[in-house]
């Protein structure tokens, strides 16, 4: 077993010590960080385990937290298997599995992986409180039950979407319908709600190895101790009393946890560095007039095959207001989109767009007081990181959760304008040739959203209770400093 220590844990007489797994996928690994920087905040001991690639990838953003606090996070890498099982060597995120068929393969490798976890721990690291554990690992409560200790899971969804989930678990409601496609109302909620099936997370698909992972899932959710939450009560009021009331677990809702993210540093490099020139980025930004950007950005995996990223562009051509358009997996793309990309927005438009092809600098960006708008996937990060920096949301949801987050953003919270995706893609837009989302869909609801007041009032006010909440007496403090001190009582 290989194992790196870039810090060793440090016992502390009844401090608790947390060992934080993220899953590995950049949704979960960024947040998960953020998360293990509050505890610390909070004179709490944290240690991040995770692969050699992840920990690479996070190492910056705790050393500068560990030269700049008193605070003291370790972090531990461990090989992962991912030849052994049919993998490219060094393919330790999801971010990095070449195609969907390998997925299942990624997952089960991350069981052989928490073999050695279980077998660190318990060598190397017996001073262990609580275990925080990915999503994905479903051996994360066996190992603390191992130990004695409590175990929390981070899903990386909100209050809302855990709720839902957790109502489509007691009700079975999304095995009624006789297609993927047919609308089905989903229980439990204080208004309509009606879904399609393969709108829903991977869970609630209907493949047999869908079927087989989600079971897993289930089991490793019904068996721990709690929920963390990157929320605040204020954004999704009474879902994570209604999460706790039919779960039957401890809720502990503790963000938006990127506002720890303060210097310039923090916010470029967040999990990843940045591709582009972070200088040049503001710089372009910088000459723009207030509120009139649109940022576009569908996340870590969130790319489109050719038709549809091409309707995309020609949107943003046609709309009026400049746009930072990030693009993943550019490398994917055919030689004449490439030629059409260059032409039309790096020669022709260059005043107006500006291209990221790769990782970008979201939180910097989202920041910056010329961005008026965020046409996203609403992934959960994107969503909490749009509300902290004040930011109005055209919704593109994609798949997993993302369905679920568009009802709190456009018909809950109303900080939103849905762009009428209709029904998720396939993931990374494989084996797509058709356009689920057309030009004027684009134009029209970054013209709805760029022009209307009531949105960009919302999400002021939620930007504010957003940064209470963090603070000194706010929800989401008190949260962290109750989820130590019950972790505090166990030991």
């Amino acid at each position: 077993m290989e194992i790196s220590n870039n810090y060793l844990p440090k016992a502390k007489p009844q401090i608790p010590h947390f060992l934080i797994l993220p899953w590995l996928a950049p949704g979960h690994l960024i947040p998960a960080t953020d998360i293990a920087r509050l505890l610390a905040e909070h004179n709490a001991s944290v240690t991040i385990l995770t692969t050699p690639v992840n920990a690479a990838r996070i190492k910056p953003t705790i050393d500068r937290f560990n030269d700049a606090s008193a605070g003291d996070i370790s972090l531990v890498s461990l090989y992962f298997p991912a030849t052994e099982f049919g993998l490219p060597e060094g393919c330790e995120n999801v971010d990095m599995v070449p195609s969907m068929p390998l997925v299942y393969n990624f997952y089960n490798a991350t069981k052989l992986f928490g073999q050695q976890v279980a077998r660190y721990i318990h060598e190397q690291a017996p001073h262990v409180s609580c275990i925080i554990g990915g999503m994905g690992y479903v051996w994360a409560a066996d190992v603390a039950r191992e130990l004695g200790v409590p175990c929390f899971i981070f899903h990386g969804f909100g209050s809302f979407a855990l709720y839902c989930c957790e109502i489509l678990h007691k009700t079975k409601a999304h095995e009624i319908p006789d297609s993927a496609a047919e609308l089905f109302n989903l229980p439990g909620l204080p208004f309509e709600f009606k879904i399609a099936r393969k709108e829903l997370p991977m869970h609630f698909q209907q493949s047999k190895k869908d079927k087989e992972i989600a079971e897993e899932m289930r089991n490793y959710e019904v068996t721990v101790d709690g929920v963390l939450v990157n929320s605040f009560e204020q954004l999704e009021q009474g879902y994570a009393g209604l999460l706790q009331k039919n779960s039957g677990k401890k809720v502990f809702t503790i963000g938006p946890v990127s506002l720890c993210n303060t210097t310039r540093l923090d916010m470029e490099e967040r999990g990843n560095k940045s591709t582009v020139d972070s200088d040049r980025c503001i710089e372009w930004l910088n000459s723009q007039k207030s509120n009139s950007v649109i940022y576009v950005c569908f996340g870590s995996t969130g790319s489109f095959a050719p038709k549809q990223f091409k309707e995309l562009g020609l949107g943003l051509l046609a709309s009026p207001w400049p746009s930072v358009w990030v693009i993943k997996d550019v490398e994917k793309l055919p030689g004449e989109t490439l030629i059409w990309l260059r032409e039309n927005f790096e020669e022709k438009n260059s005043s107006k767009s500006l291209l990221i092809k790769g990782w970008a600098p979201q939180i910097a960006i989202l920041s910056h007081p010329s961005v008026g708008g965020f046409v996203t996937h609403c992934g959960w990060n994107s969503t909490l990181e749009s509300v902290a920096a004040g930011v109005p949301i055209v919704a593109w949801p994609l798949y997993g959760e993302q369905f679920l987050n568009v009802k709190l953003i456009v018909d809950v919270l109303k900080i939103g304008v849905s762009v009428g995706a209709g029904e998720a893609m396939a993931w990374r837009g494989e084996k797509e040739d058709i356009v689920r989302v057309k030009r004027e869909d684009v134009v029209r609801a970054i013209e709805k959203l760029m022009n209307g007041e009531e949105e960009r009032r919302r999400v002021a006010e939620l930007k504010e209770k957003a940064k209470l909440a963090l603070e000194k007496g706010g929800s989401s403090f008190f949260n962290l400093e109750n989820l130590i001190q019950f972790v505090a009582q166990t030991i």
